[in-house]
């Protein structure tokens, strides 16, 4: 028994419900998006499928989530064409089994990490980074459909050639294929902005209506491929449609890299596994947060990566926790991973008797799938919270995108975090640096351009707000040199450490010569309010040495030290 997993262990009659209903309805939805997203990757339509089977049993038997829905996602599906398309012809039997290989790689690093509980990852790719990486691939994305709704074929990478070679192929376009697709994208779109507010109206209950709005992906998968299959529109009018489907379980088989592709195929297992990860974890809590639950990020790992290893093994490609199927999921009732297990099984079912009628499902109302749900992956409220409250992070984001649009998916995911350990760089190198004093009556200490404080004649006492190291030492020295020139009267400098929480070696030999040259001025130099571990490694250094006496735990005591040094009333 200990050897099930917790919530199998503690089930409860009353959740089977809540777990059937969301098992089923995720299942409806996770049909069309396993074909659209599996043809995305550059794959046939029948590894979506699989996909969607062993690893929802995986996950739901480790992760830690009660009501993450795991399986093909758009932007997985992007970062597998863009590494595996070099390598081989998509949809061919090697381009299939780089994709498990793929899989099979991400599935061993995650388990890696996990075991080495390196679930802090999660916060390794800062939130701009990853909105703007999302929101990039989502126009990727959505470009590159567009030849599909419109019937067109283009051989371009990127999407300025992809635009470039549509704008040729614009005569060529099938009308019939763009009236399927555009009307499919028009009655996504209508459906997501208005049927549940519709359907509320007509007295539907409002969770009720948002979760059938949710299920309009499928509807239009069902009307237009029997349209397509009663009118043989794919003979008539050229609707290029999904085709043969292969019927049955897909056999089981670890797929082993050779040696000349594992290089190439390492970067994007790590690029693929870290964002998934991130992405799967921020849905995650934000659904777990709602009913009190914890997720461990350690276990995500785990969890995750046993999906992955299960996909691998069942001809299937990379996966990860999908946000849209999880909300639904979450709203439907699910209370435990069983909604997922359930969901595997009908999947199983379908795949192993039902794939016929995905015959006549025309590929226009696939991309129109993708290019409704990925349009709404674009992020421009964060842009906005961003722009006001830290350009910098703005900026990160912006570049991510861009990046991504422009140069490719590794290129754009190394841009933003290179933007974003730049940033970091840049402020932590200029420090807020504040002259301070101190409140009357008080023993508190303040900014003196922001508060009415006391100060001492003759006594220069300023708060560092960041650790000293090699990026700031020289900033700080040059600030007191400029306060000194403007202030000849300075006898005592006073540096009020409370956010120092590290002094490096550089810093340790800027502030030591400074000391050195204050005093051959006649200049006192002090500290106060040095955290212990940073006290610790200034005993026994020079500079250590030479402030002795003159490192004191409060800046009151210094404060009062330097009014009596310095003869002031």
């Amino acid at each position: 028994m200990r050897a099930l997993p917790a919530w199998l262990r503690e089930y409860r009659r009353e959740w089977l419900a809540g777990d059937l209903t969301a098992g089923l309805i995720v299942t409806v939805m996770l049909i069309p998006q396993s074909l659209a997203y599996a043809l995305l990757a550059g794959l046939p339509a029948q590894v979506g499928l699989y996909a969607s089977l062993l690893p929802l049993v995986a996950y739901a038997l480790v992760g830690s989530s009660m009501t993450l829905a795991v399986g093909p996602v758009a932007v997985a599906s992007l970062m597998t064409a863009s590494a595996l398309q070099p390598l081989a012809v998509p949809g061919s039997p090697e381009y299939v089994a780089l994709a498990m290989q793929l899989a099979l790689l991400s599935g061993v690093m995650l388990l890696a990490f996990g075991a080495l509980r390196l679930g802090f990852l999660a916060h390794f790719l800062s939130h701009p980074v990853i909105s703007g990486f999302i929101t990039g691939s989502a126009v990727v994305i959505a470009v590159g459909q567009l030849p599909h709704l419109l019937g067109v074929k283009v051989q371009a990478h990127g999407v300025w050639e992809t635009l470039a070679a549509l704008a040729q192929a614009l005569p060529q376009t099938q009308p019939v294929t763009l009236a399927l697709g555009g009307g499919s994208v028009l009655f996504l779109w209508l459906a997501r902005r208005f049927l549940a507010q519709g359907l509320a109206r007509l007295g539907l209950p409002a969770g009720a209506a948002e979760l059938l709005a949710k299920l309009a992906p499928m509807a239009a998968v069902l009307v237009t491929t029997a349209l397509v299959a009663a009118l043989g529109l794919a003979e008539t009018a050229g609707v290029r449609i999904v085709g043969a489907v292969p019927q049955g379980l897909p056999s089981l088989a670890v797929p082993l890299p050779r040696l000349e592709t594992l290089g190439p195929l390492l970067l994007p297992a790590l690029l693929i596994s870290l964002v998934g990860f991130v992405e799967s974890v921020s849905v995650a809590q934000s659904l777990a947060l709602k009913r009190q639950e914890r997720i461990r990020p350690d276990r995500e790992l785990l969890g995750l990566g046993a999906a992955n290893l299960a996909s691998a093994i069942s001809g299937g490609y990379p996966v990860t926790g999908g946000f849209a199927r999880s909300v639904v999921n979450f709203a439907a009732g699910a209370r435990t991973p069983l909604a997922g297990v359930i969901s595997a099984a009908l999947m199983a079912l379908v795949v192993a008797a039902f794939t016929g009628l995905f015959h006549h499902l025309p590929q226009a109302v696939l991309a129109a799938t993708i290019i409704v749900a990925v349009t709404s992956l674009i992020d421009t409220h964060t842009l906005k919270e961003a722009w006001r409250y830290d350009r910098g992070d703005a900026l990160s984001l912006i570049a991510t995108a861009a990046g991504v649009i422009a140069l490719g998916v590794e290129a754009g995911i190394a841009i933003g975090v290179a933007c974003s350990l730049g940033v970091l760089v840049w402020r932590s190198s200029h420090p807020h640096i504040a002259v301070v004093g101190r409140v009357p009556g008080t023993e508190h200490f303040r900014n003196v351009e922001r508060h009415r404080v006391e100060t001492v004649p003759g006594l220069l006492a300023l708060r560092v707000d960041e650790s000293l190291y090699f990026a700031n030492a020289a900033v700080i020295e040059d600030h007191i040199e400029a306060h000194l020139a403007a202030d000849p009267g300075i006898r005592q400098v006073l540096l009020v450490c409370p956010a120092v929480n590290l002094i490096d070696t550089t810093a340790l030999g800027v502030l030591t010569e400074l000391q050195r040259s204050l005093a051959r001025r006649g200049i006192a130099l002090s500290l106060s309010e040095v955290k212990g571990p940073v006290m610790d490694r200034l005993r026994g250094t020079p500079l250590g040495q030479a402030l002795e006496g003159r490192i004191h735990l409060s800046t009151h005591e210094a404060f009062e030290q330097a009014r009596r040094m310095l003869g002031a009333v």
